[in-house]
């Protein structure tokens, strides 16, 4: 009887969803045969029989399963149901009895013990550190962290392929971005061997069995969905590395040497966004050239140095060389969606001006009660998002798109926020933003935010928004004419915020003003629809506290 298991799919992936069956309790299956599907937070992937037999089906659809648990099991390939019942599982297969691992080396001094050279000079540091350690060490025993190599059986399933699984159903071909595994290495079972990128997320493979790994393609390549991205030769035995169980010395002796690099501080003197960018991307503050006033580290210093690595500050960068850089999935699919965008509609753009002075006088008011309350600051994108919402509603051809000749009408509000990752644009998507709180979406905005960065949004996190939100102030600018995210008909775009005179009440005065743009697809939006949504938004805008109370702004604003 062999067991399948949910096998491991990334590092920070500890549950998946057993996404729909292929195949059938009491089926014969072929090895290699696809016969479920499972879905990780990132993508979705197939599960296959590790071998031919006769399958019986452990779980059910849309169970939430453990990294390693059973999820079926196989009989020999001519045993029938009722031989491979699952309340009668019988012990595996030729399976090794494990060998079993000696008690930990002990010792009264450091130079008495079996453990390796660099692990007793640890110690010994660690003693002449720590006195009370050092004298107990002729009265108490103390066990030394060593590492037994056992060398596990090979599988003798001869040279298995491993093939690019399903990532999603629109996608046909991914790019192979790194093999963390060398050509001829030796890989265990679940082992990550190499990262791909769709055109929309970034996964990893991993050895489905342990033995000599073999690269069937070279990083950059483009790789069909299906295609073989290597070979593993489970014939070959590899050895198996089994610590022993740490002791109160490991902990002291992890005081000598840290297992993680410093990162340089991030409080440099440095602009907030330049900040948030050395953060993110752990960059030596002593790598970047300031350009700012006063010496400041301005955001554009810093994304010098990310494309310039190595290069000493103050260096002259004019040195007549081009650098050509092959094309990501998710950059080809940024280019082919905006290229469509234009060509495909009518597309306007219609501006306002917000007087952004009661939202700001908000927030000041609020936001440590807010943030006390709800566990995240109070930002501009939750009003925006609310505000745009209550417009949609009262506008719905703004939240609305053209399928073939009809026009498809959304009863709901699904905001796609523009989100700028480190590898490209990507839009996930605040599910039914019109019945969250502004704590709600802040939350949303956070969640999604983060993944973004970190290159874990899933598909679906990605798809079936309906109206798009994109801030381009938070990079400076101060006007622009954004592109349609099909196939939405409409996007509003958010500027800086800057202070400028304007006329009030006869009086010339300074308040933070932010233009505000709406592209929409003039097939179906009307001018006076878009204008009118635009002054809705800026209504609602610079009458926050109805957004923030919960009231029915739309019906208080047109009463008044």
């Amino acid at each position: 009887m062999t067991e399948i298991k949910v096998p491991t799919i990334g590092e920070s992936i500890t549950e998946v969803t057993l996404i729909k069956w292929l195949k059938k309790t009491g089926e014969f299956v072929e090895r290699d045969m696809i016969i479920a599907e499972i879905e990780s937070e990132k993508a979705t992937f197939e599960l296959n029989a590790p071998e031919a037999g006769v399958l019986t089906l452990m779980v059910q659809e849309g169970d939430t399963l453990t990294i390693g648990q059973t999820v079926a099991t196989l009989a020999a390939g001519g045993a029938t149901l009722q031989t491979a019942a699952p309340t009668q599982t019988a012990a595996p297969t030729q399976t090794a009895a494990p060998t079993q691992t000696a008690a930990p080396v002990q010792t009264t001094a450091p130079i008495q013990t079996a453990a390796p050279t660099q692990v007793a000079a640890q110690v010994a540091t660690v003693a002449a550190d720590a006195p009370t350690l050092a004298n107990n060490t002729t009265t108490q025993t103390t066990t030394i962290p060593t590492e037994n190599k056992e060398t596990a059986k090979a599988v003798n399933l001869g040279i298995i392929e491993i093939k690019i699984p399903t990532v999603g159903e629109s996608i046909t071909e991914v790019t192979l971005l790194k093999w963390t595994k060398p050509n001829g290495a030796l890989v265990q079972r679940d082992e990550v061997i190499a990262e791909l990128e769709s055109e929309k997320a970034t996964f990893e493979v991993n050895a489905e069995q342990a033995g000599a790994l073999t690269h069937g393609a070279a990083e950059g390549d483009v790789l069909l969905i299906g295609g073989i991205i290597a070979t593993i030769n489970t014939n070959v035995a590899v050895p198996t590395v089994v610590a022993v169980a740490p002791t109160k010395v490991e902990a002291a002796a992890a005081v000598v040497a840290p297992t993680q690099p410093i990162v340089a501080p991030t409080n440099a003197k440095a602009t907030p966004l330049a900040n948030a960018i050395i953060a993110d991307n752990k960059i030596d503050t002593s790598a970047i050239h300031p350009s700012g006033t006063g010496g400041k580290i301005v955001k554009q210093d810093v994304l010098e140095a990310l494309a310039n690595p190595g290069i000493k500050p103050g260096t002259a960068l004019n040195n007549r060389t081009n650098r050509p850089e092959k094309m990501s999935n998710l950059r080809k699919t940024i280019s082919r969606r905006l290229v469509e965008a234009k060509n495909t509609t009518a597309m306007l753009t219609t501006f306002n001006e917000v007087d952004m002075s009661p939202i700001m006088a908000i927030r000041t008011k609020y936001k440590d009660k807010f943030k006390e309350a709800h566990g995240v600051n109070l930002g501009f994108m939750s009003f925006f998002t609310k505000a745009c919402t209550y417009a949609l509603a009262e506008w719905p051809a703004v939240n609305a798109y053209i399928d073939g000749d009809q026009i498809i009408y959304h009863n709901y509000c699904d905001v796609s926020i523009a989100v700028s990752a480190p590898k490209g644009l990507v839009v996930p998507v605040i599910r039914n933003a019109e019945s969250l709180s502004m704590a709600g979406i802040e939350k949303a905005v956070v969640t999604l935010a983060t993944k973004a960065k970190e290159g874990k949004l899933t598909i679906d996190e990605m798809t079936g928004g309906t109206f798009t939100i994109t801030n381009g102030g938070v990079f400076g600018s101060l006007l622009s004419t954004p592109i349609i995210n099909l196939p939405q008909s409409a996007i509003l775009g958010m500027h800086k915020i800057q202070d400028r005179p304007i006329a009030l009440n006869g009086q010339v005065v300074i308040r933070p003003m932010m233009f505000v743009a709406l592209s929409y697809d003039h097939r179906i939006i009307d001018g006076r629809e878009s204008v009118s949504f635009l002054v809705r938004v800026k209504e609602l805008l610079e009458n926050p506290e109805l957004l923030l109370f919960g009231k029915d702004p739309v019906k208080t604003l047109l009463d008044m």
